[in-house]
């Protein structure tokens, strides 16, 4: 309520008369108290911002001092030719070498035909980048002592319910890792046609194991996002609530969002397309499993998220969450098959909490990659050289994966080879250059299909 400006009205100024005692105590009562007030330290300003916080602001600018091994100049004529491809329409990149995030750029069109630019400004969906968000959040309960990763599931993810009663032998980790003992992609495609997702979870019980839990891996989403619940009912907050205070916020991504009003209340946003580059209509259906595919921000933002999972945030990400997180948990021998036309370099392929990781070229390597309807992502990078890459563009085309072996090639000086086949064109038939981790049933279903015709090529 706001105080009252006017003078006194008529009949007022007696009552005030009688009050001019009883206002002098108070004005006495005032003065001795002010006296005292004044006997106290005067206020302080508000602090300057920490170290910590001037830091993490000066890591998510551009530098160009950190610049070494990658050869900037190539890799924009690499980009610039690569949006000629007819499925292309958008793509945003960011670099990051010691620490430093040291390219930052947008090419094509938010909209084809829209002449609306992409910027790196410009927000995109992480797709199942999305998953190691999740796991990253859960260490950071574990490591509060809130929860641990060898927990059984019941105690956490209530609607969860797996063969046999497994949610009370398998646990928090298996769950994270993908070792749950379900087929992969289980209920993708009745998540896809708008079943709720808690009751999805609650009907996984109706299957058939593959293997017992912790002995096998096979890729998931709708149980994936188990661990939504799991932080929800740790923290007492939402999910995207507490992936902002926890992660995106101290890290100072301040594009981040966890929602489809997140992507399509931007100021800039990329609109999906299919790889005729027809435009396509944006979906809730993985917003409605967050930790395993919600995450949209801007290319800055993810490149900022990369930094802080190369260890140069310790006082969000500590060394030792980073280890727990990153860590080769269980080999994926199908990944190398999905990835053949690398394995060249290309060696051992693994899983942690939500993590990949790479023998490559004698170097490890950790990242991921996402794909939903109309959109495709990835990050990919060298912890201890703290360098790697992240992209994100915004058509059904699997194309661009090979950009990040391209970078990591500059990284490790070693000879090159033409990962995005703008030059060495596949064979019909061939299987794509490399395949998005396929969070959408059609994608899934698309992916089987094109390994099965290849298959039927090579005995024909």
């Amino acid at each position: 309520m706001r105080e009252s400006t006017r003078g006194p009205g008529p009949g007022e100024n007696d009552v005030l008369k009688k009050q001019h005692v009883v206002g002098g105590i108070g004005a006495l009562t005032l003065l001795l108290a002010t006296a005292f007030v004044a006997l106290r330290p005067a206020p302080q300003p508000n602090p300057e911002p920490t170290a910590t916080a001037r830091a993490h602001h000066r890591l998510a600018t551009l530098s160009t001092a950190a610049r070494k091994d990658i050869d900037y100049a190539a890799l924009d004529a690499r980009l610039r030719r690569l949006m000629a491809e007819r499925a292309m329409v958008g793509m945003a990149v960011g670099i990051v070498e010691n620490g430093r995030i040291t390219f930052l750029s947008g090419y094509g069109e938010t909209l084809a035909g829209s002449g609306e630019k992409v910027t790196p400004d410009t927000v995109f969906r992480w797709a199942s980048v999305s998953k190691g968000a999740a796991a990253t959040m859960v260490a950071k309960l574990a490591e509060r002592g809130d929860l641990s990763f060898n927990s059984p599931l019941v105690e956490y993810a209530s609607s969860l319910r797996l063969p046999g009663g497994m949610e009370a032998r398998a646990t928090v980790g298996d769950l994270l890792s993908h070792r749950l003992g379900l087929y992969r992609n289980a209920y993708d495609n009745k998540l896809e046609e708008g079943h709720d997702t808690r009751f999805l979870r609650s009907t996984l019980v109706q299957l058939n194991s593959i293997c017992p839990p912790g002995t096998c891996w096979s890729y998931q989403n709708v149980a994936y996002d188990g661990s939504s619940e799991i932080v929800e009912k740790v923290t007492g907050k939402p999910y995207a609530k507490a992936l902002a205070e926890t992660l995106f916020d101290p890290i100072g991504m301040t594009s981040a969002s966890v929602t489809r009003d997140g992507l399509v209340g931007a100021k800039s946003w990329a609109r999906p397309h299919d790889a005729a580059r027809r435009p396509l209509e944006v979906l809730d259906t993985y917003y409605r499993v967050p930790a395993s595919g919600g995450v949209n921000s801007d290319i800055k933002d993810l490149a900022l998220w990369m930094v802080a999972q190369m260890g140069a945030m310790p006082d969000v990400l500590s060394p030792q969450l980073l280890q727990t997180i990153h860590a080769p948990l269980v080999r994926t021998p199908g990944e190398r098959g999905r990835l053949r036309k690398f394995l060249e370099r290309l060696g051992e392929a693994n899983y942690g909490y939500g993590w990949r990781s790479y023998d490559y070229a004698g170097h490890r390597i950790v990242g991921h990659r996402g794909g939903v309807a109309g959109y495709r992502s990835l990050i990919l990078f060298d912890p201890q050289r703290r360098s790697g890459v992240v992209a994100m563009w915004n058509s059904n085309t699997s194309q661009p994966g090979g950009l990040e072996f391209e970078v990591m090639d500059m990284l490790f000086h070693l000879p090159f080879r033409d990962w995005l086949e703008l030059d060495s064109k596949p064979a019909p038939g061939a299987p794509a250059v490399i395949g998005p981790e396929t969070d959408d049933a059609a994608a899934a279903a698309a992916a089987v299909a094109a390994r099965a015709r290849a298959g039927s090529a090579r005995r024909g």
